[in-house]
């Protein structure tokens, strides 16, 4: 138990410091415009050395656009270990939501992001780029997860492509509909709502009661 404290708090000090970089990062372009801020400029306002900053992020422009660089690795982790047992659906909304839940994100910052974004093609088509990659490699630890349970072939990497692109859909949903009802249910809560009415098949809206 001792033995695992250090490599629990070592985690939350860069999970601290990630946060802190992009906050950083988000807060400068909102107010300068993302062309003029610097690494040095995100660095020294999130405590932080440049050298430090590229312990964390690939280039200046992932701060602005990329939370967590590390958790689509995590999701993909979960989908590869999870029990073949499981149905794929489940599987992914499950490490989706464990990302969420240790996200520390609130709606005014991603109101800022959105702003940035929006004044910035270059960033925006960053994030697309950023996207797509992500979502060709959930799909292929998808695809891993099928072949180890016998299916190969165009039908199983269809079923794979889909559900890697599920995951981006799904997620920005839920974070549009909790940004524009003010916050007024947890994000979590609202993201599963989404997996409820994918696992009902979308054939008419989930009973709320």
């Amino acid at each position: 138990m001792d033995k695992e404290r250090p490599a629990g708090l070592r985690e939350k000090k860069k999970q601290a410091t990630r946060h802190a970089l992009f906050e950083a990062a988000v807060r400068l372009a909102a107010e300068d415009g993302a062309q003029h801020v610097t690494v040095e400029a995100i660095s020294e306002r999130a405590g932080v050395s440049p050298r430090t900053f590229f312990n964390y992020f690939k280039c200046r422009e992932d701060a602005f656009v990329l939370p967590d660089p590390e958790a689509g690795e995590r999701v993909r982790q979960a989908v590869r270990e999870a029990p073949a047992e499981r149905s794929a659906l489940d599987v992914l909304r499950d490490a989706m939501a464990e990302q969420i839940a240790g996200t520390d994100l609130d709606r005014e910052l991603l109101s800022l992001v959105a702003l940035v974004l929006s004044r910035s093609p270059e960033l925006t088509s960053r994030l697309l780029c950023l996207q797509a990659e992500e979502e060709r490699a959930l799909a292929e630890a998808f695809a891993e997860r099928l072949r180890k349970q016998g299916a190969e072939g165009p039908r199983a990497e269809l079923h794979a492509l889909l559900l890697a692109s599920l995951n981006a859909v799904a997620t920005r949903v839920a974070m549009t509909h909790w940004r524009e009802r003010d916050g007024a249910e947890p994000l979590l809560d609202i993201f599963h709502q989404v997996f409820d009415q994918l696992a009902a098949g979308l054939a008419r809206p989930v009973d709320e009661s």
